[in-house]
């Protein structure tokens, strides 16, 4: 592939709901483009799509760089790496059923990256396509924004093709493509009203073409195009397109107007006029036979093989050895890459996805990438014995692609956490443990970290005597228990002596390790005071030991009459839905033994609750809000505090405790 200058590229993110033709849609293009013979039909079995895929190739003398991005909610991290790179976007609309929640979010991911779009509306061969209504749901959204530039011709067994309204020409469908032919003259009622709407378009991107729209005067094709291409460019207009990918109708229509319409680099102002490279990391691939794979956005300067760039964000220099083009999953070696471009590099020792590489040191990083956070949290554990290495090795590698994953070992539970986007997203990911390592998982339920702690007060002896004939044990104190703000207070008011100063650390020590198993449960111990204030030695027998044991007899007795009960935590929830879900999303909190701190409007048509709820019952809560809003709906949750386990509740989970140790 030859080097092409920063006007003559075009980057465009595919976005859209899932099973709307977004994959279907590149294989058209690289079949229009001639880089494969084949596109798939709507009844091959669809493949679940879990990463962006980037696509390089040449059109009209320009160079396109295609992202197709996941249209599962759970795989958004992708949509977020695309975004990062992409200067346009097609947004692919499923024409046989009413407007779907992941156009909605797509229109709404393009208007926060202020992006310029194209709403293309598939299958409108089918018996089942309603483009009429898809466009009036579409305007009943967002108004006189949404400008159809195609009107279907005929539908389905009378449908023949599509009319471009813009430029007025007809594309036929004779059965195994689709061919220009000459304008029908029994459409002008469809045509007409369609045309002048965007004739109004045209005249409101300028004084001078207002002026003459209102003269009565007709707009040159110039006119048209820079008119409408101003009001795609500044987010006033989204041209609607339609066409079928599994028959390739609209492709070249499609192409033709994302070099017409959609910006180059230069238009998106995202470039600069410098010798000197600079460039993002959007997206880290491991591949098995070619390795690290990092994607980079050139904003600045050019970059040839063998060139040596440094980290920004590390602080260490990165040799690039290739730099390569990813045309129909093929890697293609370029002499040099320009700013605006997108390229493959390959073999980065230390550069993760967000990484700036510059050739000079005193380059400022970019913007850092914001991946949402985790949704659900659930455990996993090796079906085999022994492949906890292989887990732990693959789950590295899939945070190196997926920053919207992450994972720990959980210290205290013993489990292996993951933390992920809901259900499809952690059968995924088990999925590909199997598929690369080898290694078979199930997944569990998280065990809840409770706590133990005393609601009274408790003034107990601990003396800990063995005599054994030569050097004996002995160590006995007295140690006032009550409750505290703290997790873990120690005191001594010793007087005169009757525990020596040497021998209070080991006190505190005893207790510490004695909290770390409760009397209830044996779960961790906190919030407790522990006021060591008299007690007695023995010259011979006296020893570090002795006076630990005795701290952890006082220990157990007085955790027994200082009225002990079970903590759980509890996280704090900032949830984001639509505004007519809010009701179904309160009640539901409530019966999570959650509450409602209030709630704020979020980004003119959502609101932002806030709510606490303990951990217990949000382990899965993702699932529940994506059944609840359509999708729509997704939250933030952190660590809020410790409170009590209502009684019965905690009756039931100390039983249920002690039959796992007695079992």
């Amino acid at each position: 592939m030859r080097v092409y200058e920063s006007d003559k590229i075009r980057n465009i993110a595919i976005l859209g709901h899932s099973g709307s033709g977004k994959s279907n849609l590149m294989e058209a293009i690289n079949y229009t483009v001639k880089l494969t013979n084949k596109i798939s039909k709507p009844t091959d079995e669809p493949k679940l799509t879990s990463s962006m895929n980037l696509h390089s190739l040449e059109w009209s003398n320009h160079k396109y760089n295609f992202i197709d991005t996941p249209g599962y909610f759970d795989f958004e991290g992708e949509t977020v790496s695309a975004m990062a790179a992409a200067s346009g976007t097609i947004i692919v609309v499923d024409g046989t059923t009413d407007l779907q929640v992941g156009t909605d979010k797509a229109l709404e991911l393009t208007d926060e990256y202020q992006t310029p779009r194209f709403i293309f509306v598939n299958k409108i061969d089918s018996e089942k396509s309603d483009y009429d209504k898809i466009v009036e749901q579409l305007r009943a959204r967002y108004g006189k924004k949404i400008a159809p530039f195609h009107v279907p011709w005929g539908h389905a067994e009378d449908f023949k093709g599509f009319i471009n309204v813009v430029d007025l020409f007809a594309r036929e469908y004779n059965g195994k493509e689709c061919v220009t032919v000459d304008m029908p003259t029994d459409m002008d009622d469809k045509i007409e009203p369609v045309r002048e709407m965007l004739m109004e378009s045209v005249a409101e991107s300028d004084e001078e073409l207002m002026d003459k729209y209102f003269a009565g005067e007709k707009f040159t094709v110039d006119e048209v195009h820079k008119g409408l291409r101003a009001g795609v460019l500044n987010g006033d207009i989204i041209p609607v397109l339609c066409g079928s990918t599994a028959k390739n109708i609209g492709i070249h229509t499609l192409l033709d107007m994302i070099w017409d319409y959609l910006p180059s680099p230069v238009d998106e102002g995202d470039i600069y006029d410098k010798e000197e490279f600079a460039g993002q990391i959007f997206k880290t691939l491991v591949d098995p036979f070619v390795g690290k794979i990092s994607f980079a956005k050139i904003h600045e300067g050019a970059v040839k093989p063998d060139s040596e760039l440094y980290n920004i964000n590390k602080g260490h220099k990165e040799r690039i050895p290739k730099v390569f083009a990813l045309t129909n999953g093929e890697y293609k070696e370029l002499e040099k890459a320009v700013a605006g471009d997108i390229v493959a590099f390959t073999k980065l020792q230390d550069t993760s996805t967000g990484d700036t590489l510059a050739f000079s040191t005193k380059f400022e990083p970019y913007k850092k990438l914001i991946f949402p956070k985790p949704q659900m949290l659930v455990a996993i554990e090796p079906v085999n014995r022994g492949d906890e290495e292989k887990i732990s090795s693959g789950l590295h590698r899939f945070m190196d692609e997926d920053p919207s994953f992450n994972w720990e070992r959980n210290a205290e539970t013993k489990q292996t956490v993951l933390g992920v986007q809901g259900e499809i997203h952690v059968n995924n990911i088990k999925d590909k443990l199997k598929e690369k390592f080898g290694v078979d998982v199930n997944l569990l339920d998280l065990k809840v970290p409770y706590r133990e702690t005393i609601k009274g007060k408790s003034d107990v002896q601990g003396k800990h005597k063995k005599q054994s004939g030569g050097h004996g044990q002995y160590g006995d104190v007295k140690i006032r228990f009550e409750p505290s703000e703290e997790p873990f207070e120690f005191k001594e008011e010793i007087f005169g002596g009757s525990v020596p100063k040497s021998y209070i650390p080991a006190v505190e020590k005893g207790l510490r390790e004695a909290m770390e198993h409760g009397p209830l449960s044996g779960f961790p111990v906190t919030n407790i005071r522990a006021i060591l204030y008299d007690g007695s030695y023995h010259d011979v027998d006296s020893s570090e030991m002795a006076f630990k044991m005795a701290a952890s007899i006082a220990f157990k007795k007085g955790m027994e009459e200082a009225k002990p009960v079970l903590l759980e935590p509890v996280m704090k929830l900032k949830i984001i839905v639509p505004e007519e879900y809010m009701g179904d999303i309160m009640g539901d909190i409530n019966k999570k033994r959650g509450r409602i701190l209030g709630m704020e409007p979020y980004k003119g048509t959502k609101q932002m609750i806030h709510a606490e709820a303990p951990q217990s019952e949000t382990f899965k809560y993702a699932i529940d809000l994506k059944a609840m809003t359509q999708g729509k709906g997704y939250f933030e949750m952190e660590f809020a505090r410790y409170e009590e386990v209502p009684s019965q509740m905690a009756q039931k989970i100390i039983d249920e405790k002690k039959l796992v140790q007695n079992s």
